[in-house]
């Protein structure tokens, strides 16, 4: 992989030794794999250290510009969390090359009799699935759970059909033996409902049940049925403390905010139904001297006015906001109920607010090495070059056309070293001749200056041209003419072998090109902007070419609406043979009259 895209070494350095997941993301920003790791600087290393990939990690590797990570308490969590942003993301390795075993469900089949059975993969069994779980063993304990409360039955059609006698699960209570009509279809599917009712977590609707088969049963004096039933509530009631405790049916977002060298950092966990099911990453700017806790305040009141954002029923924050029962009472106001705002927490809400912390202090770290590292590329590329001063503010200029036609060009801008997209621009060349680069970079330049000198907007410290001398010499002509001084030229072209790390550098002053070494960070943020307008140009580019080979060439033609474009096209059978017709052929046509054929046949040709 090319060291412009993603410098893997100061990212592997930095990346700590902790479970979690990475999550590899191309240049378009795209998630194309995600992976879980016992050690994520083992795992992830790996990738950029052996040499003996398979051809698909080989290319999964070539597109990757940049690694984010989450860190979990346990590989087990890596794991769950792993799927969850599999099935989320859809990342494109992840889809195509992996084995799409995903964590098991439970079925209730759809049958006189319903199985409870665990199911993998595609849900194209008739039936409800529940889940999914975090693994087998899981899924497992839940039927046995479901067999001791209602006795559902587990065995495959294959044994239930031929069965004479009860199996040993009748024996010990954990089937209430369908099979050889121990008890009737009715009351089955009575008990069948509540398992739907259990696993849909209306838990209460299943203890009144119970509860009321109790009572007939005590009033019935069938002592021995209602003792069972009994039993059964207890089991219940048990099972019920315990996700009481374990808080697994509530919805929580996790909000941990730090500071470090005066770099804020923002890291959201989501918690839905006990289980981790995401987290976003933030780095706002505040001004200076601010607190914390008015940053928490800030963004709880931001983010969760937002529509798109879920509202959770509980928010727990790494510190204690002076306006918790405010920002509460505005966000239960928007969600329709009730939302406790919380920073002091036990059991597993103190365990992940923990692993939010601990990701926090993960993020922030790895913001201010890139940081440093973007500073030490921009002093290196100021050293390499002499400039009087740091490119804090680059631009570079790219041309991209197919043929010569569709001429696009981008300019893409940087500060401090990183990309500002919302300073991006790009420009249909027109009046050019087809395929002269020189004249398209010309009129780029000239018609995006003019407008910064006429704005009297933010002008770049350096000025990069993809190409050789002669674009060189086309932007330093505008250069002159608007007297901007200021501005540093210089254009970068591939070299005789167009390899990367083989760069030349041409100055307007210089006759011969600089050549930087194929290791330097200053060379390597060159590449990084010069990648940059290269795939904005393209992108601009095709964009344009798509939208032209949607539109009809009869667009654009005086007298010629929808109705008539339909009418020719209908009569011709197709724009090739509309490009053959005559005048006398199109007027031909049911509404063309004799003037309006000549008007098409001029335009077409």
């Amino acid at each position: 992989m090319s060291a412009e895209s993603f410098d893997y070494k100061l990212f592997l350095k930095n990346l700590t030794q902790l479970p979690g997941i990475y999550q590899m993301i191309n240049q378009a920003g795209e998630i194309i794999y995600v992976g879980k790791a016992k050690n994520l600087k083992k795992r992830v290393s790996s990738y950029f250290q052996k040499q003996d990939h398979t051809p698909k990690t080989r290319v999964m590797v070539s597109q990757i510009h940049d690694v984010q990570i989450v860190v979990t308490e346990s590989e087990n969590e890596a794991l769950i969390l792993e799927n969850q942003f599999i099935k989320k993301y859809r990342p494109r390795y992840n889809v195509v090359f992996r084995d799409d075993k995903s964590y098991p469900y439970i079925l209730l089949s759809d049958e006189d009799y319903p199985r409870l059975s665990i199911h993998r993969g595609r849900q194209t069994k008739k039936g409800d699935y529940f889940g999914p779980f975090t693994g087998a063993t899981a899924a497992r304990y839940s039927i046995s759970l479901m067999q001791k409360l209602f006795l559902i039955r587990q065995c495959e059609n294959s044994v239930f059909k031929y069965r004479s006698r009860p199996c040993l699960q009748y024996q010990i209570k954990r089937c209430s033996g369908s099979c050889v009509d121990k008890i009737s279809q009715r009351d089955y599917l009575k008990d069948v409902e509540l398992v739907r009712l259990f696993y849909k977590g209306k838990n209460h609707d299943v203890l009144k049940v119970l509860t009321e088969r109790m009572q007939l049963a005590s009033e019935k004096l069938e002592f021995e049925t209602a003792a069972q039933i009994r039993d059964q509530i207890i089991q219940l009631r048990r099972v019920l403390e315990k996700q009481s405790a374990q808080g697994s049916d509530t919805d929580i977002d996790i909000i941990a905010t730090g500071m470090i060298e005066k770099t804020v950092g923002i890291f959201v966990l989501h918690i839905r139904n006990g289980l981790v099911q995401g987290s976003r990453n933030f780095f706002p700017k505040v001004p200076g001297d601010t607190s914390v806790e008015e940053v928490i305040e800030s963004f709880i009141g931001h983010f969760y006015t937002a529509s798109q954002n879920e509202l959770p029923a509980e928010i727990i924050t790494n510190h204690p906001l002076a306006e918790a029962e405010e920002l509460a009472g505005l966000i239960g106001e928007n969600r329709g109920s009730k939302v406790r705002l919380a920073h002091k927490v036990k059991t597993s809400r103190a365990a992940w607010l923990d692993m939010a912390n601990r990701n926090l202090n993960e993020m922030i770290s790895a913001k201010l090495a890139t940081k440093n590292h973007t500073q030490k590329r921009m002093q290196c590329l100021m050293d390499e070059l002499a400039l009087d001063k740091l490119p804090m503010r680059m631009e570079c200029f790219d041309i991209s056309h197919f043929q010569g036609e569709q001429t696009v060009a981008s300019c893409v801008v940087f500060e401090q070293g990183q990309a500002k997209k919302s300073d991006y621009r790009r420009f249909n060349i027109k009046d050019v001749a087809a395929g002269d680069d020189y004249a398209a970079i010309e009129q780029a330049v000239r018609r995006r200056f003019q407008r910064l000198v006429r704005e009297e907007a933010k002008l770049p410290d350096l000025l990069i041209i993809d190409g050789g001398k002669g674009q060189l010499n086309q932007a330093q002509k505008v250069i002159e003419e608007l007297n901007l001084d200021e501005v540093t030229l210089i254009s970068v072209a591939k070299g005789s072998e167009r390899k990367v790390g083989m760069e030349q550098i041409f100055f307007p002053s210089e006759a011969i090109a600089r050549r930087l070494n194929d290791d330097s960070p200053g060379l390597h943020l060159i590449q990084a902007i010069r990648d940059e307008a290269h795939r904005f140009a393209i992108t601009g580019h095709r964009g344009k070419r798509d939208k032209q080979r949607k539109t009809s060439i009869l667009e654009g033609i005086p007298g010629v609406g929808a109705k008539r474009r339909r009418a020719i096209i209908q009569h011709f059978g197709g724009l090739q043979e509309v490009k053959r017709a005559g005048v006398s052929d199109l007027k031909q046509v049911d509404g063309i009259s004799q003037s309006l054929a000549q008007s098409i046949y001029d335009h077409l040709h």
